[in-house]
């Protein structure tokens, strides 16, 4: 992971987008400074505005070096432009205000347009993301949630603040939220919204088949794909919903449900329970296809190497296959993206056996990887893939970060 620790903070995806970042009076306003770093690093363009108070505690050089252009402070400043205030309506295309003081959600709340982040607020008529920041029992007042609520009803979507010990030593919900959190819905808002309303199912990961109360028969499959794709719909209007295997360290959005599993039979019951509701079901899990035999000793007892001084052998089980299982029960309108793990020498080694997979499997769209050699998938943050469909289409995808193929193979399911 990088920056942020999301699956995004290596996409190209947004480059050349225009985002506006308003900062607020709060402690936490230094911390905006690593939001317009990880944004910067994607190819944004980000303006900032820093209110009287933000300018308290950071200065705009901080923000000019991290390289935003311009950046904002007073109305009608010397030096300013005239219509500075109308500028970000004008050029950007989502406004982020990180973070919103309890002032500031009451002065965007009523229409205000007596400083520059609410007169800016007050003439974006884009997508405006905001994430409150302040003293739990502000927080916490009448008149604040009255405030959110009024925000929320014209169309403002809120990264709710987290609970913790906040600067004054109090503790409650005031927190600025993860900034993974604030930087994903920052992109959100970039984002199409081609994907609204869609539920899609994502399964990812690996899976675990115990033997005895300690071993296990796994692959080091990292989940990073499926978290992309998951990310991806999420940010493109979807509702998703993730079974993931164990280990997942890729962090997920919070809107994402996530349901938590360890072995193939749970994922295979998870699939099946959330699959007739889902429109779109992407099987990116490394699933183990088998799993040995328990321990005769029983599965909360550790087998000791001296019980077979000879060595000793494991018999294995087939699990049950999740995609092909699910793709003969579907209903008409219903979408499968698969994925195909293979050893092969080159990727162009790919195409036939990805042919073969998206046939045996009954998938509409099948993406298959190497997953031996310098380029192999598992683990790594990127991904080279051989995509194919059901009408005979066939691409060879060179490599790029798994957000980029995930936002590709996004676009492909909305194909006609």
């Amino acid at each position: 992971m990088s920056e942020l620790g999301t699956v995004f903070d290596d996409s190209t995806t947004f480059d050349g987008k225009r985002l506006h970042l308003a900062v607020c009076g709060s402690v936490a306003c230094y911390r905006a400074a690593d939001l317009v770093r990880a944004w910067g690093r994607l190819g944004l363009h980000v303006s900032v505005t820093l209110s009287a108070g933000a300018r308290r505690f950071v200065a705009p050089m901080l923000f000019e070096s991290l390289g935003a252009m311009p950046i904002y402070g007073d109305m009608f400043a010397d030096g300013q432009e005239p219509f500075a205030h109308l500028e970000p309506g004008q050029r950007a295309q989502a406004m982020v205000v990180a973070p919103a003081s309890a002032d500031a959600l009451s002065r965007l709340a009523r229409g205000a347009a007596c400083d520059m982040v609410s007169a800016q607020a007050l003439a974006f008529d884009g997508p405006l993301v905001i994430a409150p920041a302040m003293n739990p029992r502000m927080w916490a007042h009448p008149a604040t949630q009255t405030n959110v609520a009024c925000l929320a009803s014209y169309g403002a979507r809120f990264v709710m603040p987290v609970s913790g010990e906040t600067a004054c030593g109090d503790t409650g919900q005031g927190r600025l939220a993860p900034l993974s959190e604030i930087f994903l819905a920052g992109l959100r808002a970039l984002a199409p919204q081609d994907m609204a309303g869609l539920r899609v199912m994502v399964t990812l990961g690996p899976t675990r088949e115990a033997w005895d109360g300690v071993r296990f028969w796994s692959n080091p499959s990292s989940g990073r794909m499926g978290a992309a794709l998951a990310a991806a719909a999420w940010m493109r209007g979807a509702y998703v919903t993730c079974v993931c295997g164990p280990g997942i360290r890729a962090t997920l959005p919070q809107e994402v449900r996530r349901v938590d599993v360890t072995d193939a039979k749970a994922m295979f019951e998870a699939a099946r329970d959330l699959w007739p509701d889902a429109d779109i079901g992407m099987f990116s899990a490394a699933v183990a296809d088998f799993g040995p035999d328990p321990y005769a000793g029983g599965q909360d007892v550790k087998f000791c190497k001296a019980d077979a001084p000879e060595g000793f052998s494991v018999k294995f089980h087939r699990n049950p296959d999740i995609l092909q299982t699910l793709a003969a029960d579907r209903r008409p309108g219903q979408k499968i993206l698969a994925f195909a793990a293979e050893t092969v020498a080159e990727t162009a080694d790919l195409a036939p056996l990805a042919h073969a997979k998206r046939a045996r499997k009954n998938a509409d769209i099948l993406a298959a990887n190497r997953v031996n050699g310098e380029d192999g998938a598992f683990g790594a943050l990127s991904n080279r893939v051989v995509v194919v469909d059901a009408a005979g289409n066939e691409e060879s995808w060179p490599a790029m970060s798994k957000a980029d193929v995930a936002w590709g193979l996004c676009s492909w399911l909305l194909r006609p």
